[in-house]
């Protein structure tokens, strides 16, 4: 049996950019998709804490150390910059893997980045 699991977590990031106008998607900064295991095109869904709001959408590769979190699209109807999201990924895996599987879960700062630890 496949079941679907969390994969990977960036916790709290503040929305840097709305754009009602591009195709859709969301734009993450490249250090963030590094540090979370994302690739572009994937699949998230993004939890917005402000408003409750939930939606799924995909990644756009954003430009390196900016701490660039933008809504694409009708994504950017669904928070305003500066609303805290959480953007989530899954993966299928068969049941047994999935009991010792470990998601990569980050915590960014207040201005969208990640500090090695």
């Amino acid at each position: 049996m496949m079941i679907r699991v969390l994969k990977s977590k960036i916790h709290r990031v503040k929305v840097t950019e709305a754009d009602l106008n591009y195709v859709g998607s969301i734009t993450i900064d490249e250090d963030l998709m590094d540090a979370a295991g994302l690739i572009e095109n994937e699949n998230v869904d993004v939890l917005n804490v402000n408003n409750g709001e939930r939606f799924d959408t995909y990644v756009i590769k954003g430009k390196r150390g900016t701490g660039q979190i933008c809504l694409n699209g009708p994504a950017a109807r669904k928070a305003m910059v500066g609303d805290v999201v959480i953007v989530v990924s899954y993966a299928l895996m068969d049941f047994e893997e999935a009991k010792t599987f470990k998601p990569t879960l980050i915590f960014p700062d207040a201005h969208n980045r990640v500090h090695p630890s």
